[in-house]
């Protein structure tokens, strides 16, 4: 009795992680550019700030500078977390454990991928998460 032998790809081939890695590298190199941005922006290392000018600014261009700085603030501190989800995402194609749902333990399909490179789990197993 032959054993019906079931040809599940259990992880992607070292030639679709590389693509994998290419990919993330590209978002990676732009998400830090952004984040230095938002920085920048955050520091106001451009000198564009009114602390070196005179007191005539008014309250509401002063709160809106305010505003400013604490929006960039949330940004960057978000774009970090996408950079720290990129780098945990390149950690994983070097284990070979990258596209692997950490639920299911399914291949998280390639079109998710290229959409969320960084994604940990399969649309179904997040819907599940989400429910409860």
């Amino acid at each position: 009795m032959a054993e019906e032998i079931i040809n599940e790809q259990v992880r992607y081939s070292d030639e679709e992680l590389q693509e994998f890695k290419e990919l993330i590298l590209e978002k990676l190199k732009a998400a830090k550019a952004e984040y230095q941005t938002l920085r920048d922006r955050m520091t106001q290392a451009s000198g564009n700030d009114v602390e070196d000018t005179s007191p005539t600014f008014k309250s509401l261009e002063e709160g809106a500078l305010s505003l400013s700085k604490e929006e960039s603030g949330i940004l960057a501190a978000r774009q970090y977390k996408f950079i720290q989800n990129l780098e945990a995402a390149l950690v994983r194609i070097e284990n070979k454990t990258y596209g692997i749902c950490r639920v299911t333990g399914k291949l998280i399909p390639k079109a998710r991928l290229r959409l969320v490179p960084h994604a940990t789990l399969t649309v179904e197993a997040k819907e599940m998460l989400n429910k409860k």
